[in-house]
């Protein structure tokens, strides 16, 4: 192998065709230009170079071995670029808390923007219910999650050290099983209240609404069923068991391919957000996090 400064020599005096022309681009001395061909001649045994009165020209050895030294420095360059890269590409391990359905929060076109950004960075997927995603953002199993509150609340007074950036609003609705139209029509909060539910566990937001919805009221719902899955809730639906929530556009799907009814005139409002802990905020794994969250739901990635 041949010290690159003796092949950026050979390479520089045949582009520059002078050895005082070389040196000065290469900021070198013209004997030590001279001195570094004239060792690369020696261990190759080769003339690479004839004198003429316009300056040095390749001899035909010269010009054969030319595209190779070329080619040499240009790997030898790429080689460095991707050295220093590694410096500052982002690498390790973003763990993500996700819920619901993965179209609902965008989790393909998510990661995929993260990928490209970082493509050194591995990420770690857990699926669960809203209140343990944030009980996990909050002790530092999860770096991020997605989690469903009350429009503009975020995690609020539930884990006041977690932050949120909220991404949509939509709805949650009352649907029945098909049959239940007589049911529910013109039905008010304690004549559902009192009609069977399929209920699910603390942690989901479906819990957190419907308490806030009726302890002010005094109700609470008659419960014949938990479940802790979106898709298993409208198994039951459909099953004739009971009432249940579910977010507004499954709710019309359903009502369209299934039967199933809604309950008229009563929404309740819901916000998707992400999270993540404040004191963590500046962190190179969540900048990255929260600037391909901003690319695919088009916000501001300035929090």
């Amino acid at each position: 192998m041949h010290p690159l400064q003796s092949l950026r020599a050979f390479v520089t005096v045949a582009r520059e065709g002078s050895v005082s022309r070389a040196a000065a681009r290469l900021h070198l001395t013209q004997p030590a230009v001279s001195l570094k061909l004239k060792h690369l001649q020696e261990e190759l045994d080769l003339k690479l170079f004839l004198r003429k009165p316009q300056g040095l020209a390749l001899t035909p050895d010269g010009q054969a071995l030319l595209p190779s030294a070329e080619k040499a420095l240009a790997a030898m360059a790429a080689f460095g670029q991707s050295a220093r890269a590694l410096h500052s590409t982002l690498r390790g391990r973003l763990s993500i808390g996700t819920i619901v359905d993965p179209e609902f929060i965008r989790l393909g076109a998510f990661l995929h923007r993260l990928v490209e950004r970082a493509p050194q960075l591995e990420t770690e997927l857990r699926q669960g219910m809203s209140g343990s995603v944030l009980e996990q953002v909050r002790d530092g199993r999860l770096d991020v999650g997605f989690f469903l509150a009350p429009p503009g609340v975020g995690p609020g007074v539930l884990a006041p050290e977690v932050t949120h950036r909220e991404l949509t609003r939509f709805h949650y609705y009352v649907v029945a099983p098909a049959g239940w139209g007589q049911r529910i029509l013109s039905a008010q909060w304690p004549d559902l209240a009192a009609m069977p539910w399929i209920v699910t566990p603390e942690d989901s937001v479906h819990h957190r609404l419907l308490k806030g919805t009726l302890e002010p009221l005094g109700l609470a719902p008659r419960g014949v069923a938990q479940v802790d899955q979106e898709a298993c809730m409208l198994d039951l639906v459909r099953a004739g068991v009971g009432l249940s929530l579910a977010r507004d556009a499954l709710a019309m799907a359903e009502r369209q391919e299934q039967g199933l009814v809604i309950a008229e005139g009563i929404q309740l409002p819901c916000a998707l957000s992400f999270i993540w802990h404040r004191d963590r905020q500046d962190e190179p794994l969540i900048s990255e996090a929260l600037e391909a969250l901003a690319g695919v739901w088009n916000l501001s990635a300035a929090i």
